[in-house]
């Protein structure tokens, strides 16, 4: 390796665009791996444990999903909307086929009384799960209902 190459690498991962995975040369599946036990972590509530792993995904590689995908989750949680926005729009644009990914920004979204971008995520959450298996597409399908709901309620009210 050169000095030219070893000094365009730091220059990357100083600037965000490029991680210590280029030294370490992790594999896509052992990254996987690694993220699959964050999201153990988060799903069992070992929120600590969950947060460092997918902080540690970003630091190796801020172009992988996973990370994004799982610190938008987390902040979501947290109740800290900018945060999550950001991460979870950083992974739909990695990952634009998760419907998980796009419920979490819908939700976020809505919580930011950003209606019409969530709408639209919800929208694209469904889609990609006509089958409706995806557990975070079937919580967009509940919030949807919901909505719905509360709305006709709403009209009831006011016709009467």
């Amino acid at each position: 390796m050169t000095d030219q190459n070893i000094s365009d690498q730091l220059r990357g991962i100083l600037d965000g665009t490029a991680g210590f995975n280029q030294q370490l040369e992790l594999s896509t599946n052992q990254l996987a791996a690694i993220a699959a036990l964050g999201f153990r972590f988060y799903e069992q509530g070992s929120l600590r444990d969950a947060r460092t792993i997918f902080e540690g995904l970003v630091v190796l590689d801020p172009n992988l999903y996973y990370g994004h995908a799982g610190l938008g989750a987390m902040a979501l949680r947290d109740e800290k909307l900018d945060d999550a926005v950001r991460h979870l729009q950083r992974a739909s644009e990695l990952q634009p086929e998760d419907p998980a990914v796009h419920a979490n920004l819908g939700e976020a979204l809505l919580r930011q009384a950003k209606f019409t971008e969530a709408a639209s995520e919800f929208d694209r959450a469904l889609h990609l799960d006509p089958n409706q298996r995806d557990p975070g597409a079937n919580r967009a399908r509940a919030i949807l209902q919901g909505m719905n709901l509360v709305m006709s309620e709403m009209k009831r009210v006011v016709a009467s």
